[in-house]
């Protein structure tokens, strides 16, 4: 009986060291050179789709280091070091930098003492199947928001196909301070060549739309607003390949968009956002046709 219990706690102080020794090692996923300039090439496909020219965009591996940075035509000379410090602080503390810019903008100023540190917007991590594996920063676009959305096309791309579109097996997952960070600013989340999923925000009203190639599926999540289909877009223009813009519209259907309401507006169709009642935040899937 004695030998038995002696067994009995040997096999398992046996799988106890076993099992710890497996908890110490884990295994990593590494960025590689070719994924570096994927990403960077991600990057500039939007930067010449939002006519960005003077980007500089940055990636860096899971430390921080610089993998692969370039700089586009007419940007401006700091560009290099500010889209690499934005890289290294999104890496490294693994969150987008504009976390940190608006923590220090609420008050929280001691944090601007940090060695090596940039908290601008423009930094997104790089993930792949949960991991971060690098960052990739931006400068030098037409405004700060811009130089996020370079970004997060970015970071998006090794997530992609060859075709461009989101590849089955990837899971995307946007922790709940990052989707809170897109909000604040009105962005998008992923962008892929069948679809899109934008944190979308709004304080007041804006253009009427007409998008040719993508139906908006709109769900709501705060606020109230009016808003119209179909009708005559007055004075609209082609602002984009397929995207058309107007100072209102006449005639059309108007409802109210109240907490929860979810509304499909195919492609095609004007739609407009004619008032609101701030804030009124909401996602929008975009299905590209």
């Amino acid at each position: 009986m004695k030998v038995t219990k002696i067994l009995t706690i040997a096999f398992l102080f046996a799988a106890v060291a076993s099992t710890s020794h497996a908890q110490q090692v884990l295994e990593k996923k590494t960025l590689t050179l070719a994924g570096a300039k994927k990403v960077i090439a991600a990057a500039v496909a939007k930067a010449k789709e939002l006519n960005a020219p003077g980007a500089v965009i940055a990636v860096v591996d899971d430390g921080g280091n610089l993998m692969a940075l370039e700089r586009l035509d007419n940007t401006f000379a700091a560009g290099a070091l500010i889209s690499y410090g934005k890289a290294r602080t999104s890496a490294i503390f693994k969150r987008p930098t504009a976390v940190f810019e608006k923590i220090i903008r609420e008050g929280r100023t001691p944090m601007v003492a940090l060695n090596d540190f940039t908290p601008l917007q423009g930094g997104v991590p790089i993930e792949m199947n949960g991991q971060v594996v690098g960052a990739i920063g931006v400068s030098g676009a037409a405004s700060a928001q811009q130089d996020e959305e370079l970004a997060i096309a970015g970071a998006g791309a090794l997530s992609m196909n060859t075709n461009g579109t989101a590849s089955m097996s990837a899971v995307a997952f946007f922790d709940s301070k990052s989707v809170a960070a897109a909000f604040i600013k009105g962005q998008p989340l992923l962008e892929t060549g069948e679809y899109k999923i934008h944190a979308s925000h709004r304080d007041g009203p804006g253009k009427a739309e007409v998008h040719e190639h993508e139906t908006d599926i709109i769900y709501v999540l705060e606020g109230t607003a009016t808003f119209v289909t179909g009708g005559k877009v007055v004075g609209g223009e082609m602002t984009a390949p397929g995207e058309i813009r107007g100072a209102g519209i006449e005639g059309g259907d108007t409802r109210k968009l109240v907490k929860g309401d979810v509304l499909i507006v195919p492609q095609g169709v004007p739609h407009w956002f004619k008032d609101l009642k701030a804030p009124f935040n909401y996602y929008v899937v975009k299905s590209i046709n």
